[in-house]
């Protein structure tokens, strides 16, 4: 009896391996199965996948082309003056751009659209890269519009000087700045400008890199 328990004893202890065994094969099998998959998948599908990646990488050369030439053709910067009675505001803008000037409203004695390409009718309601108005009221008065907003927290504000004009303080706006206007956000910069106020803003985020990097560094006009 004692030699028959020992032989099931050892035939238990060699079905361990014999299934571990098993196992293995099985997931190798498996594993071979999925890879040649994979192999013959590739095979049949490679010139369609290196199609697609050079197309992609061929849109992605052409926007960028795109980009850069856009870019290059808004140089060299236009340039407009403003009357003499209200500083000879000096703004230069993307060639790119088409500009459209008012001086016949009293209370806003400069009132300028400036867009991409053409400028699109005030009734459209479009917004537009770039507004510039001098006011008929004072700085301090101006900006006593925009308190309530500050205080809410809707609009942030923050000292500001004109790289080309640092003696003027005014200050730049940046948030809900029109309420009323479904196209309120934006950045402004607000200067006083002897006793009239000068307002230069963009009604877009999209906008900014312009605004920041051709406008305001170019800004100017005789305090």
């Amino acid at each position: 009896m004692k030699s028959i328990k020992g032989e099931q004893g050892s035939l238990n202890v060699l079905l361990i391996p014999v299934v571990l065994l098993t196992l293995l094969f099985i997931a190798a099998a498996s594993f071979a199965v999925w890879a040649y998959g994979s192999r013959q998948d590739y095979k049949k599908n490679s010139d369609s996948k290196v199609a697609s990646a050079i197309a992609a990488n061929k849109l992605a050369v052409q926007a960028a082309d795109a980009k850069q030439y856009a870019e290059a053709a808004k140089n060299p910067l236009k340039t407009y003056v403003g009357p003499d009675a209200y500083g000879s505001i000096h703004i230069a803008y993307p060639k790119t751009w088409s500009a459209y000037v008012d001086t016949t409203v009293a209370s806003t004695p400069l009132n300028a659209y400036f867009h991409n390409d053409y400028v699109p009718s005030i009734a459209s309601k479009q917004t537009y890269d770039l507004r510039v108005e001098v006011l008929a009221a004072s700085y301090d008065r101006v900006m006593g519009q925009y308190t309530s907003m500050i205080n809410r927290g809707t609009v942030t504000a923050a000292p500001y000087s004109l790289p080309k004009v640092p003696s003027i303080a005014g200050m730049t706006l940046s948030g809900t700045i029109f309420p009323n206007d479904p196209k309120g956000s934006g950045t402004m910069v607000v200067l006083p400008l002897r006793d009239k106020t000068l307002e230069v803003w963009t009604e877009s985020p999209s906008y900014l890199p312009d605004f920041n990097a051709n406008i305001l560094p170019n800004l100017t006009f005789s305090p």
